[in-house]
């Protein structure tokens, strides 16, 4: 493989702003090829690789040069654990190759250190879920988010999609049990593909898809979706609804509607209405309103670092307690938005009991009007992202 030091330079520039000024991996990479247009697909391709890379195994690479902040020589031990030659470069002259290997070797007696995690997220996570299966779903959610598509069958159906996809050369394969989903065979930058800018399908994760799936929808419905952020789930719902009933979808940030309605213009979905939450008052009047609530509650993320590594190095204890205390008002809070016998789907992309079965049990006790009628846990063992899903029932 032939390196370019431009290349490798703009990766340790993306790691500094990443590891130490805490900014998103997706939004440094997006910035930072707006910036390159000259660079081809391959040059794209390296240089999101190995920086995502290095965010996720960024405590194993530092631990074994001995430096948090020195990102050429972490990229250096990236490169030595993938077997690449290193070039005769000024910054890599005094690496030797043999260390890193038997350093690595060493290190790997400690597992927080082996799969990259802080020791305070290790014990938490296995304080949650137990040694083994953490250490199971830590070494899972180290591995390359998969790329999966889901069919918007306001346009199209998935086996018309899956045929026009392969006419153009993006191979795909369709998800078990979830059925519109289709999974890239090989990833690329499917946001500018004419048949996404036409609305025929949308990137979501095939767990996220499960969440909209888990509800089951009738004829005139009144939904809300509560915590809709940009409403990769409203734009599932109203598909799954073929544009019929009426779906209500909020958020605290104003913004990310705004981009809701853009993308539901591009799907062809015209049942949302859209609510800044302002305040409680915003709640109040939608007090017994929807027979069915989706409240896909902000939460510490843990079960998509296999798409956002970066969180690793972002999270803290407090801002998770922080996240709990607030997932307990919101489900305290937003549930007065339900009818009578309407179904309340709570839901999370964490795998940690404490923001999910322990939440729901907690909210259970004060209010016994709900009552559980079905849950699922989706691991990213599993294959895809992590989240739970509770579908509870007011029963008066």
């Amino acid at each position: 493989m032939k390196l370019y030091k431009n290349l490798i330079d703009s990766v340790a520039k993306s790691l500094n702003e990443i590891i130490v000024n805490k900014k998103y991996t997706d939004k440094v990479l997006e910035r930072l090829f707006k910036q390159n247009p000259q660079w081809g697909s391959r040059d794209r391709r390296f240089v999101a690789e190995v920086t995502y890379d290095c965010v996720r195994n960024y405590r194993l690479h530092y631990s074994i040069i001995e430096s948090e902040k020195n990102f050429w020589l972490q990229i250096a031990v990236w490169l030595v654990l993938k077997n690449i030659e290193l070039p005769q470069w000024q910054e890599f002259v005094h690496i030797d190759p043999n260390f890193i290997k038997k350093k690595e070797q060493l290190l790997s007696n400690n597992p927080a250190i082996k799969q990259s995690y802080p020791d305070w997220l290790w014990e938490l996570a296995s304080t949650e879920l137990g040694d083994d299966v953490w250490l199971k779903e830590s070494s899972s959610m180290n591995e390359q988010a998969k790329v999966v598509l889901r069919c918007n069958t306001l346009k199209i159906n998935i086996n018309d999609l899956q045929k026009k996809l392969n006419a153009i050369g993006i191979e795909t394969t369709k998800v078990n049990d979830v059925k519109d989903a289709l999974i890239l065979n090989k990833r690329q930058n499917i946001f500018t593909n004419e048949f996404f800018k036409q609305g025929f399908f949308e990137v979501q994760d095939a767990g996220s898809q499960e969440i909209s799936n888990f509800f089951d929808l009738a004829q005139n419905e009144i939904i809300i979706d509560a915590c809709a952020g940009a409403g990769g789930k409203t734009l599932h719902l109203a598909a799954r609804l073929n544009n019929k009933s009426n779906i209500i979808s909020m958020d605290v940030e104003e913004w990310k509607l705004d981009e809701l309605k853009k993308r539901s213009k591009r799907a062809g979905a015209f049942n949302i209405e859209t609510i800044h939450i302002k305040n409680n008052e915003t709640i109040n009047n939608l007090k017994g309103k929807a027979t069915k609530l989706l409240l896909d509650v902000p939460c510490s993320g843990i079960g998509v670092i296999k798409r956002n590594p970066d969180a690793k190095w972002k999270l803290t204890q407090q801002s998770i307690l922080d996240t709990i205390a607030l997932q307990k008002n919101i489900l305290n809070d937003y549930s007065k938005m339900l009818k009578p016998n309407g179904e309340l789907l709570y839901s999370t992309c964490s795998i940690f009991p404490s923001e999910n079965k322990n939440q729901v049990n907690e909210f259970l006790k004060t209010n016994p009007e709900f009552k559980i009628i079905k849950e699922k846990s989706v691991m990213p063992s599993q294959g895809f992202d992590g989240f739970y899903m509770c579908l509870l029932k007011k029963t008066n």
